[in-house]
């Protein structure tokens, strides 16, 4: 019986240090790929965010523009304009480091040939 006892400690398997510092190893070079990675698919759809906002607000002007609301003095229409005069819903949420106040502006200015230039300019303290 002390024999056998003896033969089922013996069995007892388990991992070797070597194995353990194997495995953390290539735990570490998988994180290393990973986290930059994540970090610019985090960038870049932050990126295309803002870039989606803009496109809405410019096209928030553009209907405006086409509906008839008065342009301002400045050439155009600041997004609190829009906002109340039902053309935008709310105002964009800020995404990443781009906020968005009611008082940027869309200038609205019609081409020698019929069409509209509209771009999206961002308020900045010194204006």
């Amino acid at each position: 019986m002390l024999e056998r006892m003896k033969k089922m400690i013996k069995k007892n398997k388990g991992f070797t240090l070597v194995e353990l510092l194997a495995v953390i190893a290539i735990l570490a070079i998988i994180v290393a790929i990973a986290v930059p990675t994540i970090g610019n698919v985090i960038g870049d759809s932050e990126e295309k965010a803002h870039e989606a906002n803009v496109e809405l607000i410019e096209n928030a002007a553009r209907l405006a523009h086409v509906s008839g609301l008065e342009v301002e003095d400045d050439g155009g229409y600041s997004i609190n304009e829009l906002k109340n005069n039902g053309y935008l819903d709310e105002l964009p949420k800020k995404v990443g480091e781009n906020t968005y106040q009611p008082t940027d502006t869309v200038s609205v200015k019609e081409t020698n040939s019929g069409g509209l230039t509209i771009e999206y300019e961002k308020f900045s303290e010194e204006n």
